[in-house]
């Protein structure tokens, strides 16, 4: 592939942004044109609201930096470069403006200027009144019938882009949540060959390398924004599923929530959960790798779960524990050559899951993020189509919450992100697909709190080190030789003080209490914890 270095960055940094592209731009004429740049408000002169300042139609950038060697093909594959297959021009928005044709404000900024700042704020489900558990399902459940108001998906790759005639685009309307669904599919979704060949599947833009901790974070982002919308209510926040508890009991899994098991059908959902109504999105897997279609808006079966149910891998009956995300935490470095599933001393591949806890490589080993997808036993253990059981909302903004405390605690700068050499897609400069307008991954390697959320969370004490161990250890021993010499040494001028009472001269009380009130402070000062 070219090697072509960055000559123009686009500012667009907590832009609000969604997958695949605005019905204004999927037309014939744009398509051919390589522009999306909507005028603001149906006005033709107010291209990306240029007229107000808003912002202004520029030049895509698409990540140049050479990949790493997963993914050899070149040109094959829309998603390469993205989103330049598509489109080469779109918005850049000025100040807090955002959006598509720069109508919106950026995550955290709401009013009609974009100046007032608004904090959604991500609290534990299981911490939530009843009352906001009810919302929050029946919110989810509003979003899975709810057409998306502005974006639509395409159903078939670019070359069979205009249709069968040329002149119709195939494109299709989806709801809030299945949008959520198609764009995680399309970022996992393999490469086509060619009719009659297999499809290539050794590569993955949101999964297994640096991206996936950004990636996941705007998935979210977007989906949150999508329901804000939609409830007219610029502080909601999606909830979290601590699943680090430990155990086999999937606590989120009742009616009230997410759903528990069926009494009637195996490995189904209860009839008594609205989600037990739900239908799953991209199943047709076999018809996309060998016809080379995409997934559409087509719903099929229902979604499948059980709990610690897969009694042929004993090791994902379980789900992890406290002290995993506490030793997780303490993994120094962001991402570690080759920057993929087989880096070790890696937080991105620790918390992913490919590692132990405490950043160890092993190809046996599924843990934390992986570890809780598995556990789930069902359609929210497959990544394409991992989304349609909601719970994978409330374990990725858990995830999400883990990368939060860690950029808070090791507070690293852009460069510990890689630059060049990680998987293609996951550059540090790369779009991120199928996210639109573009944003790269390193637009979300920030704290949340610059991008108009936080998180409530009461995170486990972190365990000790052996050195650690050691050291308190040899303190103890020191403070206890401290103690038996002091004891010692009282007991010495005790009887110092009985042969004294028969000399002529006793000492005075206040010489006496002098010298133990000495005594006393200094072993107190001696005796003072450590821990």
């Amino acid at each position: 592939m070219l090697v072509r270095r960055c000559i123009l960055f686009i500012g667009l940094c907590a832009t609000v942004v969604r997958s695949q592209f605005p019905r204004e731009c999927v037309t014939v004429r744009g398509l051919q044109s390589g522009e999306c740049c909507p005028s603001l408000r149906g006005d033709l002169g107010d291209i990306c609201g240029s007229n107000t300042g808003r912002g202004q139609c520029v030049q895509v950038n698409a990540d140049g930096w050479p990949h790493g060697p997963q993914y050899p093909h070149d040109g094959l594959d829309d998603r390469e470069q993205w989103p330049l297959a598509f489109f080469n021009r779109t918005c850049q928005c000025n100040g807090n403006f955002s959006g598509y044709n720069c109508g919106r404000c950026k995550h955290g900024y709401g009013g009609v200027n974009c100046e007032r700042l608004v904090v959604a704020v991500r609290r534990n489900i299981m911490e939530l009144s009843e009352d906001e558990k009810r919302r929050f399902v029946n919110a989810l459940d509003r979003a899975k019938r709810t057409v998306q108001p502005d974006y639509v998906i395409a159903s078939r790759r670019y070359p069979e882009i205009f249709g069968p005639d040329g002149n119709t685009p195939q494109f299709e309307n989806i709801s809030i949540y299945n949008f959520f669904v198609w764009s995680h599919y399309y970022s996992v979704s393999k490469t086509f060959l060619g009719a009659g060949q297999q499809s290539f599947g050794g590569v993955d833009f949101s999964h297994e390398g640096p991206g996936f901790l950004t990636w996941h974070r705007y998935h979210l982002l977007q989906l949150e924004r999508d329901m804000q919308d939609m409830l007219q209510d610029l502080s909601f926040g999606l909830p979290y599923w601590n699943f680090a508890i430990g155990g086999n009991n999937c606590d989120i899994c009742t009616d009230d929530l997410l759903g528990a098991r069926s009494n009637f059908v195996a490995n189904t959902l209860s009839p008594n959960s609205v989600f037990s109504r739900w239908r799953i999105l991209c199943e047709s897997i076999e018809d996309y790798d060998t016809l080379g279609t995409i997934c559409n808006s087509t719903e099929g079966g229902p979604i499948q779960r059980n709990p610690g149910g897969n009694v042929a891998r004993p090791m994902v009956q379980r789900l992890p524990e406290p002290q995993d995300v506490s030793a997780c935490l303490e993994v120094g470095q962001f991402d570690t050559p080759p920057f993929y599933s087989t880096s070790s001393e890696s937080f991105r591949n620790t918390v992913e899951g490919y590692s132990t806890p405490s950043g160890n490589y092993d190809p046996l080993v599924r843990s934390l993020h992986n570890l809780a997808h598995l556990f789930l036993n069902g359609t929210g253990g497959q990544t394409h189509v991992s989304p349609n059981d909601p719970i994978f909302v409330l374990l990725h903004t858990f995830t999400d919450a883990i990368f939060d405390e860690w950029l808070r605690r090791h507070n690293p700068d852009v460069t510990a992100y890689p630059l060049e050499n990680a998987p293609i897609g996951h550059n540090r400069q790369y779009n991120m697909v199928p996210f639109w307008p573009p944003v790269t991954n390193v637009e979300m390697f920030v704290t949340s709190d610059n991008l108009g959320y936080s998180y409530e969370v009461q995170w486990p004490g972190r365990p000790y080190t052996m050195t650690e161990i050691i050291t308190i250890a040899i303190v103890a021993a020191l403070i206890l030789v401290a103690i038996i010499f002091a004891a010692t040494t009282c007991a010495v001028r005790a009887r110092s003080y009985g042969h004294g009472r028969n000399e002529a001269r006793q000492p005075l009380l206040a010489e006496h209490y002098r010298r133990y009130s000495e005594d006393h402070e200094r072993i107190q000062e001696k005796t003072q914890s450590v821990v």
